[in-house]
């Protein structure tokens, strides 16, 4: 699967209907700036679709991470803890924030393709 997006800009990749990683945009991260924190969620914490999974606080601001779909906490990146500009240098990829056992694969289908979510951040 590929990745999907979120409309509080967090994006999802499920590798199969159960399991799937979860972090911020890029679109997210430039509107930050240097990210210097992360609150990530307990690991075994069940959460439904748009609820609060942790904080991203930056330079310029703190935002929410929601949760893309509704799930249990799996793990949590621990790099991203130690080194928070990981979701700035790395938003996609080492930056990602937390790993989750899906409730609800049917869920992913209500969110943003790539080429979707890019014309909607850019009018966000």
């Amino acid at each position: 699967m590929t990745i999907q997006y979120s409309r509080d800009h967090e994006w999802i990749n499920a590798a199969d209907s159960n399991a799937a990683v979860v972090g911020i945009t890029v679109h997210a991260q430039d509107a930050l700036g240097d990210v210097v924190f992360v609150e990530l969620p307990e690991v075994g914490t069940v959460l439904a679709q748009g609820d609060v999974a942790g904080v991203v606080e930056s330079v310029k601001a703190a935002a929410d991470v929601y949760m893309p779909v509704a799930g249990e906490i799996t793990e949590v990146n621990e790099a991203l803890r130690d080194d928070p500009s990981l979701a700035n240098s790395d938003p996609l990829g080492a930056g990602w924030f937390f790993k989750v056992k899906l409730a609800d694969a049917s869920q992913l289908s209500a969110l943003m393709d790539e080429t979707t979510y890019t014309a909607f951040a850019q009018n966000a």
